[in-house]
């Protein structure tokens, strides 16, 4: 498939992330970033988990090894999809392509890129340019007029890239129930880490993250591979 054919592909995606990085931007401004360093973390990341929870540990006043965990924990999907899409990409994807490339996976584009029977270098890059665009000028749209928009509309604004999570997660939950167990695990873990003095007061928010993120993966391991082998055993009886 072409380039043109790529961007086409990316228009939706690019007009979803210009609103809600506009929240993001907003975000980060009202965090104590400037409104170039909110873009700079937009255009080199593009990922709107890992940039909030990055955002929170650098206003909370995470150390560097903080941050790099919470990064990896929160940001390992994106590999999973890589190899997977490797398995689909065509002569056109060399190695340089590939690295070029894997700057533009999201959730949304590798949603559009593995529904495509083969992904080359040009649908891949196409796929990729407005929502790139559209992230990091939705993220200094909401930078710059944080300060000019009243604290009552921004402070309304910036919950909007909260929206998006549940907006993701909700249409999961309702079809899997380990998925909707371990979204309640990771909620009121982190509601445990907020609340609780003591551990509010001795365990940063970016460890916190990170606690609550592998807590419930980890339960939802354990609970597939029991559901795996009871539907093992209903099969064998």
């Amino acid at each position: 498939m072409s380039f043109r054919e790529g961007v086409n592909y990316g228009l939706a995606i690019g007009l979803g992330y210009l609103s809600v990085s506009f929240s993001f931007g907003i975000m980060a401004v009202n965090n104590g970033l400037t409104w170039w360093q909110a873009v700079l973390i937009s255009i080199t990341n593009v990922t709107s988990a890992g940039q909030v929870a990055g955002v929170g540990i650098m206003a909370g006043g995470g150390g560097l090894i903080e941050m790099a965990v919470a990064q990896i924990v929160i940001n390992l999907r994106y590999s999973l999809m890589a190899i997977s899409l490797s398995q689909k990409t065509d002569e056109s994807m060399t190695f340089p392509a590939r690295l070029l490339d894997s700057y533009v996976i999201t959730d949304e584009i590798f949603g559009v890129a593995s529904s495509q029977e083969s992904v080359g270098f040009r649908f891949m890059t196409g796929l990729g340019v407005l929502p790139v665009i559209g992230w990091t000028l939705g993220t200094l749209l909401g930078a710059l007029l944080g300060n000019v928009l009243p604290p009552i509309l921004t402070n309304s604004l910036s919950i909007g890239i909260y929206g998006m999570f549940v907006a993701i997660v909700l249409p999961v939950c309702r079809r899997s129930k380990i998925i909707a167990v371990i979204s309640l695990i990771s909620v009121l873990l982190s509601c445990v880490f907020r609340y609780v003095p003591f551990l509010n007061e001795h365990v940063s928010s970016g460890f916190a993250i990170i606690i609550c993120a592998v807590t419930a993966a980890l339960a939802g391991v354990f609970m597939r591979q029991e559901s795996s082998e009871g539907e093992g055993e209903k099969q064998n009886g």
